[in-house]
């Protein structure tokens, strides 16, 4: 049996099924957190369960149960695959003591993974993730449960009914239909199934679907919402007459959006188009949230309608934290993830889509349109996102190198140098990059942003001879 080191990384702790991600390992993660939520409560704790689509999940689901029981926290349990927010919204509106949801995400079918919420709805912050990965027992050590004293039976909720009440607050949905707009919406073969397209349905609005039934192997691919896997969906917008494609990943807290030409418009300008169309019409000028590696449009948008800029590290439990205080309008990050003031401290990719289709329907513009109508408010902004593998010599020499202070890069004055999260450094023409290093593989990530394509390639070309020579 292996006995895997359980780190909850940035979204939780994820591993490939029946390697590490077995049976018993996830015993012994979920016996962690029922540790952890035994403390934080000295009684009737209740924990909601649920899953998105994957292979086994409802085997994994069964054994959470089991064990939270055995600590005397009553499982609540969802029986069908759960959108990621809808079940953070359900921890809001239950006020349960968390929330333990058996996803991978958009990691490719293999993998599987552990996500906990805090009774606050949003992904656990490092200081409770540590605190569970110590009471995560080693070699099959489940002591201090209460297994044969107390007896606590599951309940099973329905997260669906309220998450959709609550869109359809949200979601200007009499006037996406008055516009005659047309939706295809693309799941990918996820745990949203069912969830944006009903909603839309039940308003009069045309929808059609791709992908809309369960594969636990995703059609072969990673469901992740990217540009190149979503080519049934332009073909079914092209036969239809749709003005919009709108797709979520595997378990919905990413989002994919193709315009009615077919080009699909990258997370970093519709967090951008977002933010604006969100000043627009509900006149929120609180302030505005993205991680350091999201584009600086946003930066450019926040000083255009002077309104407060938040710059977080990587991973949404920090924009989560701006939501929960009210800080924020909409808070982002370019790897697709996006929420808004007075809803979920959570990645919401339903919410993204169906807030794209009614910006579509209000303005009349194509996102396209949109897109450049915002370059005229605030200037062009090229941002990219690349990987690259190290050797364990060439990743040695570069963490070094990140330690320095770079004053230029291939002919470009460093004007600033950011550290919130790995190392950016900022020119004085207001181009970009940042590194950072993956804490689970020899990769860096190099996110680069320049005023021109053209201008876009030279850098990145400079950006990666950095980490190289």
């Amino acid at each position: 049996m292996s006995t895997a080191q359980i780190k909850f990384g940035t979204s939780g702790w994820r591993a490939i099924i029946a390697e590490d991600f077995t049976i018993a390992n996830v015993r012994r993660a979920v016996t962690g957190i029922a540790r952890y939520v035994a403390s934080q409560k000295s009684s009737e704790a209740r924990v909601i369960v649920g899953r998105d689509p994957r292979y086994m999940g409802e085997r994994f689901v069964e054994v959470a149960a089991q064990v939270l029981s055995s600590f005397g926290v009553q499982p609540l349990i969802i029986p069908e695959a759960a959108p990621t927010p809808a079940i953070a919204f359900e921890v809001m509106r239950l006020k349960t003591d968390g929330a333990i949801n058996f996803t991978a995400s958009h990691n490719p079918p293999e993998y599987n993974g552990i996500k906990f919420s805090t009774p606050d709805g949003a992904p656990a912050l490092p200081e409770a993730t540590k605190k569970i990965e110590s009471l995560v027992p080693v070699n099959g050590d489940y002591s201090g449960g209460t297994a044969g004293e107390r007896k606590i039976e599951p309940e099973t909720i329905d997260p669906k009914p309220a998450y959709l009440a609550r869109l359809k607050e949200i979601i200007d949905l009499p006037l996406i239909k008055n516009s005659g707009l047309k939706v295809v919406y693309d799941p990918l073969w996820g745990a949203a199934r069912s969830y944006p397209d009903q909603l839309l349905r039940e308003a009069g609005i045309e929808v059609a679907t791709v992908h809309d039934t369960r594969d636990v192997l995703f059609g072969g691919h990673a469901p992740e919402p990217d540009g190149e896997l979503l080519d049934e969906m332009r073909k079914k917008m092209k036969s239809m007459g749709a003005r919009i494609g709108i797709a979520t990943d595997g378990d919905a807290d990413r989002f994919g959006i193709v315009d009615e030409d077919g080009s699909f418009i990258q997370p970093n300008y519709i967090i951008a188009l977002l933010f604006d169309y969100l000043v627009e019409t509900r006149g929120w000028k609180n302030g505005v949230g993205k991680s350091v590696a999201t584009t600086n449009m946003i930066n450019a948008l926040a000083a255009h309608y002077n309104v407060p800029l938040y710059e977080t590290p990587v991973g949404f439990k920090y924009i989560g934290e701006l939501i929960k205080s009210d800080k924020i309008a909409i808070g982002g990050e370019e790897s697709a993830g996006l929420s808004i003031r007075y809803h979920v401290p959570e990645k919401d990719g339903i919410l993204a889509g169906l807030l794209c289709c009614e910006a579509v329907a209000r303005r009349g513009k194509s996102l396209g349109q949109q897109l450049r109508d915002l370059f005229n408010k605030v200037g062009s902004f090229y941002p990219q996102r690349e990987n690259f593998r190290l050797t364990p010599e060439v990743k040695e020499k570069f963490t070094g190198k990140l330690r320095s202070d770079p004053v230029e890069l291939s002919g470009r004055k460093v004007q600033q140098v950011v550290r919130t999260d790995g190392l950016k450094l900022v020119f004085e023409d207001g181009s970009w990059v940042c590194y950072r290093l993956s804490g689970t593989e020899p990769v860096v990530r190099l996110y680069s942003e320049a005023k021109s394509e053209a201008d876009l390639k030279k850098l990145s070309s400079a950006a990666k001879d950095w980490i190289f020579k």
